[in-house]
């Protein structure tokens, strides 16, 4: 259903003020041709409101005769800002960015954040920005889980389906993703709600068992019969089941490139307000599935690229995978049991 701007504009109202977006500050609008018009024009006006000098960075789209999917995440790591020096000066002069378009795995995001940039990516449809508009409420959630998470040296990961999968921690920063950017050289997603971290380099073992309902992303689809990954070594050795396994197989290939099956992220979903069902109800060209990704009491991991957090891995194939009726434990103690929070991530009883 469709939203009014009105109600978008207060949405941008709200995240701006939690960025702390003020008078004289610049906010530059980064978009592309897949960019919402009315998710643009509403972010236009909420930070005119705030007195923010506005600009808007238009760029030619890329990687459409490359990618296999319209999807923005299908393809990363090539961008528009790609060589393109000019275009990078101004996002680095700026002191939010409003990405409309999708620089996520890119080198320019990676370059604009540490000259002490902010970015906030948004690109999921005006009524799921809205149906999970950011709250302070949302950053204690998941600032407290990350503390339990940076003190851990361990994920075991189970499930009644068959995954039994270990990783180590601690070599890499945590991923805090609660919808807004209130400090410098930080990156958001608007709507969000997870906590990830990246494993040990070759420390992944174990094995993966999708279930029925489970999803795959970008594919954007409900896992039809199981998918058994055999995980040796940080890397997905086999992929063996029915026809989701054929087709996943078939596109990770595809890449040609071995650090497609590397792990990257792993971590659990915090927001109440994400609907695992939601995916169903959309078209798959209207939506990146950010609902499943943050939909709490999830176990969300990935394969790919890690150079968002530091490392150097930069493969084009990024694949997400949430999963339900999981187990998630740190160092024993559970954090997500059977697909459910222990605890809101406020230490309260969920």
């Amino acid at each position: 259903m469709s939203v009014s701007d009105f109600e978008m504009v207060e949405a941008w109202g709200q995240v701006l003020s939690l960025s702390g977006i003020a008078a004289g500050q610049t906010v530059t609008i980064l978009t592309s041709s897949d960019t919402h018009p009315q998710t643009l024009r509403t972010a236009i006006v909420a930070a005119r409101a705030k007195g923010a000098i506005v600009n808007r960075l238009d760029l030619l789209p890329v990687n459409g005769g490359t990618s296999l999917s319209r999807d923005p995440l299908a393809y990363v790591g090539t961008t528009p800002l790609t060589g393109n020096k000019a275009a990078l000066a101004m996002l680095k002069a700026s002191d939010l960015v409003l990405d409309l378009m999708t620089l996520l795995f890119s080198a320019e995001q990676h370059e604009i954040l540490s000259a002490g940039g902010r970015i906030l990516l948004a690109v999921e449809p005006p009524e799921i920005l809205l149906r999970m508009v950011p709250t302070e409420e949302d950053r204690r959630r998941v600032l407290a889980a990350s503390r339990v998470l940076r003190a851990a040296r361990q994920m075991r990961v189970t499930s009644a389906a068959g995954t039994d999968v270990t990783f180590a921690l601690g070599e890499y920063p945590i991923l805090e993703e609660y919808g807004f950017c209130e400090r410098a050289g930080r990156w958001d997603h608007w709507p969000s709600g997870f906590l990830a971290t990246w494993s040990n380099e070759g420390s992944a073992q174990g094995t993966i068992v999708l279930d029925r309902g489970d999803i795959l992303l970008p594919q954007k689809s409900y896992v039809r019969e199981p998918v058994t990954f055999t995980i040796r070594d940080g890397y997905v050795t086999d992929i063996a089941g029915g026809l989701d396994a054929d087709l996943l197989r078939g596109y990770m290939e595809s890449f040609g490139d071995p650090e497609v099956y590397a792990i990257s992220h792993v971590g659990w979903g915090l927001q109440k307000r994400a609907h695992w069902s939601v995916l169903g109800l959309y078209d798959r060209e209207a939506t990146i599935g950010m609902d499943s990704r943050a939909c709490a009491g999830n176990f969300l991991w990935s394969t790919g690229p890690n150079n968002e957090a530091g490392g150097t891995r930069d493969t084009a194939c990024h694949i997400d995978i949430p999963m339900r009726n999981c187990t998630v434990m740190l160092d024993g103690d559970a954090v997500v049991r059977d697909g459910e929070l222990v605890n809101d991530g406020l230490g309260n009883a969920a």
